[in-house]
């Protein structure tokens, strides 16, 4: 890891505030601490920052809000923490450009995994444009259209492709239901997830050696897919 990599804390709680600052600053990160949404997008404009935690209730602004500019500002990862129970708030935030999420309370080796794989994440984007991702024994060729598994080639219609590309293109991120269902079929196509639930069935069979307890294509219940790279979901 490198240790000038910058974390923006976005929390309005003085307690979690000290306990996450202090754990990752142990980890060897370099930490911003932010109390209010406003003073957030103002410290991620002048210092921008390598990664956001972000609180969806500030006292100023609401946290899908300050996600939305957050994302305008740059490309740095936003993990949402919510302490809300309604999955719409989730789902709001990963539609504006959130790449993952944890629900309060959590462990702290929770955040910190996640935190690692968002990170990862980004410094592998110029590695993925070669065309070429391995994870384990899965090989997906972006230009040649082919995927193989343990040296077997795997046979997918354009559609199982093209759902494939899109959650290994984003990997180790949550994409919503209504984002997939935009980008595969349309606009016209959000409001019929059935179309999607049938296809990630389909392409499951093909791709993982247990359907019933998929490996890399990860349900989040209620809220969308993300395509895992790493074994520890």
């Amino acid at each position: 890891m490198n240790p000038r990599e910058r974390i923006l804390l976005v929390d309005d709680e003085v307690a979690l505030q000290r306990s996450v600052s202090t754990l990752l600053r142990s980890r060897g990160y370099d930490v911003l601490v932010s109390a209010t949404g406003q003073d957030a997008l103002h410290q991620a404009e002048h210092s921008p920052p390598d990664l956001v935690v972000l609180d969806l209730g500030l006292p100023d602004l609401d946290g899908i809000e300050v996600c939305r500019r957050l994302r305008a500002l740059g490309p740095a990862p936003i993990i949402v923490l919510s302490a809300r129970t309604a999955e719409a708030d989730k789902v709001a935030a990963l539609d504006l450009g959130a790449d993952d999420y944890v629900t309060k309370p959590f462990g702290p080796e929770e955040l910190l995994a996640r935190i690692r794989v968002a990170l990862r994440r980004r410094a592998d984007a110029v590695a993925d444009s070669t065309g070429i991702l391995a994870i384990g024994g899965l090989v997906i060729d972006f230009d040649r259209r082919r995927v193989g598994r343990d040296g077997d080639d795997i046979r997918l219609t354009p559609k199982e492709f093209e759902l494939l590309t899109l959650l290994a293109r984003n990997h180790d991120r949550v994409l919503t239901h209504r984002a997939i269902l935009k980008a595969i079929w349309g606009g016209n196509a959000v409001e019929q997830p059935e179309h999607l639930w049938t296809l990630m069935s389909q392409l499951r069979k093909k791709i993982e050696l247990d359907p019933a307890q998929p490996r890399y294509l990860l349900s989040e219940p209620w809220v969308g897919y993300r395509f895992c790279t790493t074994d520890t979901p």
